[in-house]
């Protein structure tokens, strides 16, 4: 078959495509941990992932679950942190960790031939660290700095206080440090910690790549006998939420600030609520990407800001609805009033076909890119599986993005688009 060359392809848009969630094996360690393994890639690169409910929902004092994930890398009984670094850098390799509210982890990106050297490595910090006190020191005192250039910023403190208003100061999702918190950090508490939610704590594995033949037999080695529980055990402790009672309020952080830092928000129910799909179509019309209304609006048309978006949180128990943006002091109030306007357009206008095509384009769009790779289709599962969710909801999602009607939309904006049921908050 000869191909004209002077007739175009045609274009096919992101909404034909029938995406598929690449298949995601599972098997379980003698200790009952679970690994999810995805073999994809023709790289020989590798990435693990090491997930324990060790985040600040389970710490009894404040900073803790941080400071604890943070100094595992930090050196155990037979390897300083020096060593430590020097034990993955060798490979070429790259270790790191991050704490979130549910959740703390150890990510490890390598070659696939270097994983049997780095597995031992991995195994002893999770059995053996011992949190220097001159390691601590040096955590707490970067950690205090680092608080203090962040409190002289309306951005940092807007997110700090948006999140207490929303759940609350002594709920995980609404609680922030202060300089006293890491002052109290003690090497006593770290390891109390440590032993109950790293040592003996509930783990789920994650892995993909260019999967080693032997990969099963290795983690069985360093990881299955370890006194370590499967993640389906865990039981996240139950915390209520308690929003402010007060909506608005505004905070002079900095009198001769000349920006100001906007976020208007509000509670929403989690991803198993039947509103959750249909809300992440209606916020991308609102704010979600750089062709949404908001941006189009207030960016675009009234040029007050550079950037203004629209997002749910990723929480596990219970979510909320953020705008966010930055703005001139003197168009602080102006920018409030229109994002209103542009809720209120969302409750009383249908969304014509064009705009809701564009905005099912670019969501599918998106879901393509996040499919494209290994590591990147294991966010997607992992995202999945630690939210109690299975692959139906991945496949609902699509199928709630191509067909919802702006009925629909319109519907859930009048349910959740109420001015007074918006936190505001401004910050110079």
């Amino acid at each position: 078959m000869t191909i004209d060359r002077k007739i175009p392809p045609r274009i096919k848009l992101p909404v034909e495509f029938e995406l598929r969630l690449p298949e995601c094996r599972s098997f379980s360690l003698s200790n009952g941990v679970q690994v999810y393994a995805l073999d994809m890639g023709s790289e020989d690169v590798l990435m693990l992932n090491w997930v324990f409910y060790a985040g600040n929902h389970f710490e009894k004092q404040n900073t803790i679950a941080p400071a604890v994930n943070y100094l595992l890398k930090n050196g155990t009984s037979t390897r300083t942190a020096y060593q430590i670094e020097e034990s993955v850098d060798f490979y070429g390799a790259y270790l790191n960790r991050a704490c979130y509210n549910e959740t703390a982890e150890l990510v490890l990106h390598t070659l696939s031939r270097h994983v049997g050297e780095l597995l031992p490595v991995v195994a002893d910090i999770l059995t053996d660290a011992v949190f220097p006190e001159e390691e601590i020191k040096i955590y707490a005192q970067n950690a205090i700095q680092k608080l203090k250039i962040g409190l002289q910023k309306s951005d940092f403190v807007a997110g700090r206080i948006i999140d207490a208003k929303l759940f609350g100061k002594e709920h995980p999702y609404g609680k922030y440090s202060n300089i006293e918190d890491y002052e109290a950090i003690a090497r006593p508490q770290l390891l109390s910690f440590y032993n109950q939610y790293y040592k003996n704590g509930h783990c789920v594995i994650f892995v993909a790549g260019k999967l080693p033949p032997d990969l099963e037999e290795q983690l069985e080695k360093h990881f299955g006998g370890l006194p370590l529980k499967p993640h389906t055990t865990v039981a996240i402790p139950e915390k209520k939420i308690q929003p402010a009672t007060e909506k608005v309020e505004h905070i002079m952080n900095d009198p001769n600030g000349v920006q100001a830092s906007i976020r208007i928000g509000r509670n929403f129910p989690n991803r198993h609520h039947p509103d959750f799909i249909p809300m992440l179509v209606l916020n991308n019309v609102l704010g979600g990407f750089f062709g949404s209304r908001l941006m189009a609006n207030i960016r675009e048309e009234k040029g007050y800001t550079y950037g203004i978006y629209s997002y749910l949180l990723n929480h596990i128990q219970e979510s909320g609805l953020m705008i966010s943006t930055e703005a001139g002091r003197d168009v602080m109030n102006a920018t409030i009033e229109e994002v209103f306007k542009e809720l209120e357009r969302l409750q009383n206008e249908l969304i014509d076909k064009e705009e809701l095509d564009i905005t099912r384009n670019y969501m599918i769009g998106s879901i393509l890119g996040d499919l494209d790779g290994p590591f990147q289709v294991i966010g997607r599962w992992k995202n999945l599986i630690l939210n109690g969710l299975t692959e139906e909801f991945f496949y609902k999602s699509l199928e709630t993005i191509k067909t919802i009607k702006a009925e629909e939309l319109k519907k859930i904006a009048e349910k959740y688009f109420v001015k007074d049921d918006f936190y505001q908050l401004t910050v110079i």
